[in-house]
């Protein structure tokens, strides 16, 4: 089956020990105009505090795999002297929020695949918080077909599995709810899963082979047993590792 795979993750960095704002470090691309590190699609911007970047559609799993750590290396190459941290929720300290673009959010609404209603724009009760995701974008027939079908299926081979996988919970407070997506001409934005994933080659490449199976899974007209939705739902909300656990178990799937 063809499909392509994109994503557009975030992720904070730190230099000497301490949390620092993206803003200004990478050239001032952003969302509407990011500054592209090469001819094939590749590019970086900034996003509040957090350094974003989008790679081209990539069509097998080692593609992926090298658009993502292209990417990365081209931000360490460029930020020396800064780490990336793979925290994917924290509270910024109040000097590295003074800016207006550190106290811009995004204002796009994305959609509940479960209620099939847009979802409601999250409120922290602590105003430093600032969240990373993982955002997985996904090219295909039967994507544009089914999204819906596409993006609850998504939560059972990733979302699920991810609770064990990702041991954030504080973004799940905010953002990354089960059936979290936006519908794209191409297909779907899958907002589910926070970055967790892409700083190790073994997750880029889980990642790459669970939207496969979703694929397959959606297009043998397999379906999830409607009784498990709440039950999914359940899992990622709350972070329920013994749903997880038995909701891999019930349909074989892998982590």
């Amino acid at each position: 089956m063809q499909f392509y795979l994109g994503a557009d993750p975030e992720f904070f960095v730190t230099q000497y020990g301490q949390y620092k704002s993206a803003v200004g470090l990478t050239g001032g691309g952003s969302k509407w105009k990011p500054i592209p590190i090469d001819d094939k699609g590749n590019a970086i911007l900034e996003d509040n505090v957090a350094i974003e970047f989008n790679i081209q559609p990539s069509d097998s799993v080692e593609t992926f795999k090298n658009n993502i750590q292209k990417v990365l290396k081209h931000v360490k190459d460029l930020l020396p002297t800064f780490e990336f941290s793979f925290e994917s929720a924290v509270s910024f300290p109040e000097e590295e929020l003074m800016t207006p673009e550190a106290q811009l959010f995004g204002c796009e609404p994305d959609f509940n695949a479960w209620t099939e209603r847009i979802n409601r724009k999250p409120r922290a009760n602590d105003h430093n918080l600032r969240s990373a995701g993982g955002h997985i974008h996904i090219g295909s027939e039967i994507a544009q077909q089914k999204p819906i079908e596409v993006i609850r299926n998504m939560d059972l081979f990733l979302g699920v599995p991810s609770i064990c996988l990702d041991p954030d919970t504080k973004r799940r407070e905010l953002y990354g709810k089960a059936g979290a997506y936006r519908p794209k001409s191409y297909g779907v934005e899958y907002r589910t899963l926070s970055n967790f994933w892409i700083f190790k080659d073994e997750l880029i490449q889980w990642v790459y082979n669970q939207t496969k199976k979703v694929l397959e899974f959606t297009n043998d007209g397999s379906v999830i047993d409607p009784n498990d939705y709440p039950l999914i739902i359940e899992c990622i909300n709350n972070s329920n590792t013994d749903l997880s656990h038995y909701l891999m178990g019930k349909y074989n799937v892998q982590n």
